[in-house]
């Protein structure tokens, strides 16, 4: 489902001051140069799923250098990049980070890996109405659930486990084969069952 655009001058008029309006300025700007991207995390999760809070946005992002420098130039007042790139630790991608200021919310925007599934997903992306009329790139809710289970077993992190169920929980039409094939590639089909049980599908 695909929501109209607004220019980034319709919707911010004033400094950003919170993680969610600078989310949106960012996707705004994406929007504005046709870039490559999609929102991913717990921003995803929150989408399909029932919403947590969080302090922190995550973006996949198909970087060069130009666009980089580009993105820079349009961002609102109140939000810059951090000039040290840095590396997330368990999948040891490449990641940009976006400084709210006077805020300790932060947008990570990961670089697109070459790993089969982060390619697949990316290439199966699809736009939809986020927030307030402005339209997101997203993955599709079977993928926000491969990835999280990933990080559940890669990372040890019980949040993505109970985004997982949350997806589950909610969603009334989910392609499980389609799931359980890259469990099977990623050996999580045991969190995957375990997921499935505790949401009751």
């Amino acid at each position: 489902m695909q929501g109209g655009t607004k220019g980034a001058s319709e919707i911010f008029t004033v400094n950003v001051v919170t993680g969610n309006e600078a989310l949106l300025a960012l996707i705004d700007v994406l929007n504005g140069l046709d870039a490559p991207y999609m929102v991913v995390g717990s921003y995803s999760s929150n989408f399909y799923g029932i919403p947590r809070s969080t302090k922190d946005a995550d973006l996949v992002f198909q970087f060069d250098s130009r666009s980089l420098a580009e993105i820079e130039k349009r961002l609102p007042a109140g939000l810059s990049f951090d000039q040290q790139s840095t590396f997330e630790m368990v999948t040891a991608t490449r990641k940009e980070v976006i400084i709210i200021e006077d805020s300790d919310f932060q947008i990570e925007l990961f670089h697109l890996s070459s790993d089969e599934f982060d390619q697949t997903r990316f290439q199966h992306r699809e736009k939809v109405s986020f927030v307030n009329g402005l339209s997101a790139w997203m993955p599709r809710m079977e993928d926000v659930v491969v990835q999280k289970l990933r990080w559940a077993k890669g990372g040890g992190r019980s949040k993505d486990f109970d985004d997982v169920v949350s997806i589950l929980s909610v969603q009334k039409e989910v392609n499980f084969p389609y799931i359980s094939g890259w469990c099977e590639k990623h050996g999580t089909l045991e969190v995957l069952a375990k997921a499935r049980a505790e949401a009751g599908v």
